[in-house]
């Protein structure tokens, strides 16, 4: 049975992440294992004994599913892609730290690395999120480029089991008519894409005035959203790999939780 991963270190943010991926865990049917990357020389007695103590304060909550955890060592963000390989996870969490005093616009090392170099669909949830409501609505952003559409198939498989609202945002760039033809030409295919799957949504298109991502935050906020979903626009520079521009502004910016998809993900939560 393939798995959602969590990565774990005893802080607030990441208990949130365990209690949304239960949430998703039981609905998609995956075992869920936590990640503890440990320093060099910590003990890991302690650590096992506090995580066993916490699983179990949880474990009222699984539905028919598994809840397990490993500890490793090494670089956190190394080690929760390598466990995801050998999980063939279909989902890694990871809860990031609140926007109270100057951490309001960082939201950690770790989880830029982990979102960068990870195969699969990344969901960060940072500390300060209202986690006392549904999953409600989700909003999709498209724009003009070739990769934009498939994060769809992801949106729409969760929105299915959440029974949740997706908000289809086609974002016009740039007053070129041939590039709003472009994102009128997507938001008309993934319409019909979600009509035919059956999948509660609607569509709207609005123009850019200056910053792609506060437009989309704008937009968000406007309609109480719940999630964002993103292509992370991977780009290789010298030896380490860098999320674009707007996937970087986007997990900085936005308070509300923020699914990752790297180009060509095509597997994983989509099936």
């Amino acid at each position: 049975m393939s798995k959602i991963l969590v990565g774990f270190d005893f802080s607030t943010g990441s208990a949130y992440a365990v209690d949304l991926a239960i949430d998703i865990a039981n609905r998609y049917k995956c075992d869920l294992r936590l990640v503890y990357v440990k320093e060099k020389d910590q003990e890991e007695g302690p650590i096992r004994e506090e995580i066993e103590r916490r699983n179990a304060g949880v474990a009222h909550l699984l539905k028919g599913i598994k809840l397990e955890y490993v500890i490793r060592e090494g670089k956190v963000s190394q080690e929760l892609c390598a466990q995801a390989k050998e999980d063939d996870a279909i989902l890694i969490i990871v809860g990031t730290h609140g926007m109270s005093g100057f951490e309001k616009n960082w939201i950690g090392r770790n989880t830029y690395r982990t979102i960068a170099e990870s195969e699969v669909p990344v969901l960060t949830i940072r500390e300060d999120f209202n986690f006392n409501k549904n999953l409600d609505r989700i909003v999709v952003p498209l724009d003009s480029t070739a990769d934009t559409r498939q994060k769809v198939p992801h949106a729409a498989r969760m929105a299915k089991l959440f029974g949740s609202e997706l908000h289809i945002l086609g974002l016009y760039t740039s007053e070129n008519k041939s590039i709003k033809h472009i994102v009128d030409g997507y938001v008309r295919m993934v319409d019909n894409y979600l009509t035919k799957a059956e999948v509660e949504h609607v569509c709207k298109c609005v123009d850019v005035p200056k910053n792609l991502t506060v437009t989309t935050l704008d937009y968000a906020d406007e309609v109480n959203a719940d999630l964002i979903v993103i292509m992370t626009e991977q780009e290789s520079s010298l030896a380490s790999f860098l999320l674009g521009t707007y996937a970087q502004q986007m997990l900085t910016m936005s308070h509300r939780p923020i699914l990752s998809i790297r180009p060509e993900q095509v597997n994983g939560l989509a099936k």
